[in-house]
């Protein structure tokens, strides 16, 4: 019977509502550490992250970036793993009026399309893989 409640306990932690501490979050949404690897590719993605639409970033490769948004360039150097890691999970708990999507979080949303409803945008793994990438960025 244990082996069966696991998997349940861990979707249930990995879904709980990530503790926002001043303006971070200090702990880690998944168990496993972020991939900066993968966490650049999340970030070029047009079909999974959408960060290039708004940012640009040191992605010399890439061209038709954003600048709606912060240069990413310096992320790591700018913010603490906490700090960026609630700008990834929701930045309008920083400012209110800011444009960029929430990428884990599901209540309080508006206009979200059905398919998106009770989804995050990112999954909790995800998340930590672009952090690990933005804590790269130290120039």
């Amino acid at each position: 019977m244990r082996r069966c409640l696991l998997p349940l306990l861990l979707c249930a932690a990995a879904q709980a509502e990530p503790v926002v501490v001043g303006d971070g979050i200090p702990q880690p949404l998944s168990a496993m550490p972020g991939d900066a690897a993968r966490g650049r590719a999340i970030v070029v993605s047009r079909q999974t992250g959408l960060c290039l639409l708004c940012h640009s970033a040191p992605i010399a490769e890439e061209r038709f970036q954003g600048n709606l948004a912060t240069d990413l360039a310096g992320a790591g150097a700018r913010w603490s793993e906490a700090q960026l890691r609630l700008r990834l999970v929701d930045a309008r708990r920083l400012n209110p009026e800011s444009i960029m999507p929430a990428y884990y979080r599901v209540e309080g949303l508006q206009r979200v399309g059905e398919a998106w409803q009770g989804r995050t945008v990112l999954s909790a793994q995800q998340i930590e893989d672009v952090l690990a990438w933005l804590r790269t960025l130290r120039d």
